[in-house]
């Protein structure tokens, strides 16, 4: 008897450490889950001028909130998404007042879709229109974590918070390198408030869109709710040096740092024999600058030689300009041979507009990586075209015969219709 009762607790010691076993990596892996989870915070403005009637007929309250319901049904499960408003609680003149009123309506985590439904359908137009105030808020929402961060700015007026300006608040959030995203959508096709919204997206790499339907409002919204689950590689903040022997080390990836006028931002990279060192950074215009620019990337040895350069210029046709360079680093016979110190060096030209905040710096992002190098020499030389540039001959040498033959016969037949 007492045998069968040791069995029965042996067995049941066993089950409860299996089930415990169980149990704990799963808490893991949710938890590691939910901390690479995308995360999206949809601010909406709640003014008063949100009670206009000139979306369908109907408020453009009334809009978004058919707009956010349709969008909360469809949002993917794997998106942690929250809702905060600016403008929906204070209805006095007290301009201090009115520009503290945002609030978080539904905190960003996994949706609970009634619970979501319930909070939008209680808002009501009511006061001010503090853009700037709310996006600082809403990358406070969006916390830590190694997911995409998207916060989606929807409003039908301008920010009446000055000084803060939106603008200069989104250039300060992206300054911090945290990847996040700002996207802003308009429901009035006013020149100004384009301005102003296309100033903060482009501030974060955002997009602006001018909404005047119901249904183009929800599309736009899921559009960008699904953007944000799709898997993106994530730049890693890199703080550059101003010269060679400071220069932080890096390694394969994608980084991103901030660069003022007239500034260089020096990186390191150490490159191993039989090894080629690719580098490319793209330089964006997140404020007017003048229309002349350019930017240029070197490699360097650490005592100052150049090796290689790369570089573009712009004429204001575009606000992001990149390039790049390739430098293969030839095989030695000694196995315990050192990597070399190869210094990149990231000038641009840009050049603020008249009236324009020069900081802070403007957004670079810097591509590294170091893969096996060519194996045959030529193909550097030959601008990694290699054994292509024979092909590229015979396509040339064949068009220009065929040319020569189709000229010869319409010649002909053109004799022959004469001759007839």
């Amino acid at each position: 008897m007492i045998r069968t009762q040791r069995l029965v607790a042996g067995v049941c010691a066993l089950l409860a450490a299996l089930m415990a076993g169980i149990a704990f990596p799963a808490g893991a892996v949710a938890d590691e889950t939910g901390a690479n989870a995308p995360q999206v915070d949809l601010v909406l403005d709640v003014s008063g001028s949100m009670r206009t009637k000139d979306i369908d007929g109907k408020s453009r309250m009334a809009a978004a909130k058919q707009a956010f319901n349709e969008v909360l049904d469809a949002t993917p499960p794997e998106v942690r998404l929250g809702i905060r408003t600016l403008g929906a609680n204070y209805p006095g003149d007290d301009r201090k007042t009115g520009c503290r009123d945002t609030a978080q309506l539904y905190p960003v985590g996994p949706l609970d879709r009634t619970e979501a439904k319930t909070a939008v359908a209680t808002l009501t137009p009511t006061g001010w229109t503090p853009i700037g105030p709310a996006l600082l808020k809403a990358a406070d929402d969006l916390g830590g974590g190694t997911g995409s961060k998207r916060i989606v700015l929807i409003s039908d007026g301008q920010d009446t918070c000055a000084p803060l300006d939106p603008c200069e608040v989104a250039r300060d959030i992206a300054a911090k390198g945290i990847g996040l995203t700002i996207d802003t959508l308009g429901l009035v096709p006013d020149v100004t408030l384009r301005r102003q919204l296309s100033c903060i997206a482009e501030a974060t790499g955002g997009t602006f869109t001018s909404v005047e339907r119901t249904d183009q409002l929800t599309d736009k919204v899921n559009q960008l709710v699904d953007r944000a689950a799709d898997p993106v590689v994530t730049p890693v903040a890199a703080s550059g040096a101003d010269a060679c022997a400071k220069a932080p080390t890096l390694k394969s990836g994608l980084y991103t740092d901030r660069e003022a006028f007239g500034e260089q931002r020096w990186y390191r990279v150490d490159v191993r024999p039989g090894r080629e060192l690719r580098a490319a950074v793209s330089v964006s215009a997140d404020r007017p600058v003048d229309p002349s620019y350019g930017v240029l990337l070197r490699a360097v040895t650490a005592k100052g030689r150049e090796i290689v350069r790369g570089e573009a210029a712009g004429t204001g046709r575009t606000d992001v300009i990149s390039t790049g360079l390739r430098y293969p680093k030839a095989e030695s016979d000694d196995d315990t041979a050192p990597a070399e110190a190869v210094c990149l060096q990231v000038t641009h030209s840009f050049s603020a507009a008249s009236g324009v905040e020069a900081g802070p710096g403007l957004p670079l992002e810097l591509t590294v990586d170091v893969v096996d190098g060519p194996s045959r020499p030529a193909d550097v030389a030959s601008f990694g075209l290699g054994r292509g540039w024979w092909l590229l001959g015979a396509l040339i040498l064949a068009g220009f015969l065929a040319g020569a033959v189709r000229g010869w016969l319409s010649r002909w037949r053109v004799a022959v219709w004469r001759t007839n």
